[in-house]
């Protein structure tokens, strides 16, 4: 195989074939907490991407260097420490949507894409492919945040980006915004609809039924 598809499947395969939420069903919990609105999706996205993609790099130059004993030890720090510096230039320059975000952008460090990734795929490869392949599952994590985030917002505040997109009854518009989109589980009925629809159009991604229903009286 050419090594430029190579390169190119790795970072295009998580996008949709292996996405970390509607494939490997992780990082649930914050795509659930941070997509009440469009901007603190978008912001967590490129927190995500900024933390998985420097995070690969730095373990893939360094995996030949690492003892098997404290490899996870290594791997959590480097992480963490990515984290802190995030943290600390969104609290700098997004004062607001850091706020909103809470303790979401710390616990960054216990994602379970971040960790996996850098175990399963950086600790395995040159630091090109791994850059690729935290780029890729986090762009994976990403689309799915902001179309979550997009579809919360409008109905649920009729806004996308503070700009008003359906007028509300409260403003002399038309539209009576639904309150439970605002409220987490909606995230999650949305996002449990869109592993349905992508699962449905890939037949590869469709689980074996793990156990057959029998009739009454069948042997």
């Amino acid at each position: 195989m050419n090594p430029g598809t190579g390169k190119l499947r790795t970072l295009i395969t998580p996008l949709v074939g292996d996405n970390p939420i509607t494939l490997q069903v992780l990082g649930v919990c914050s795509a659930l907490a941070v997509t009440k609105t469009l901007a603190t999706a978008l912001i967590m996205s490129l927190a995500v991407i900024a933390v998985i993609t420097v995070s690969n790099a730095a373990i893939s130059s360094i995996r030949m260097h690492l003892p098997r004993s404290v490899r996870l030890i290594i791997q959590i720090t480097i992480i963490a420490s990515l984290v802190i510096v995030v943290d600390q230039v969104l609290k700098a320059y997004a004062y607001s949507l850091s706020r909103q975000l809470s303790v979401f952008v710390g616990l960054i460090v216990t994602n379970c894409i971040i960790l996996g990734r850098a175990e399963a795929f950086a600790i395995r490869n040159g630091v090109v492919a791994s850059i690729l392949d935290g780029l890729g599952n986090g762009l994976g994590y990403a689309w799915i945040l902001i179309a979550v985030g997009t579809v919360r917002e409008i109905f649920g505040a009729g806004t996308l980006l503070g700009i008003v997109i359906l007028p509300t009854t409260a403003a002399g518009g038309w539209y009576q915004p639904a309150a439970l989109m605002l409220l987490p589980p909606s995230a999650f009925f949305i996002i449990g609809f869109m592993i349905w629809a992508i699962r449905s159009a890939r037949a590869e991604q469709v689980e074996e039924d793990e156990f057959e229903v029998t009739k009454a009286g069948g042997p």
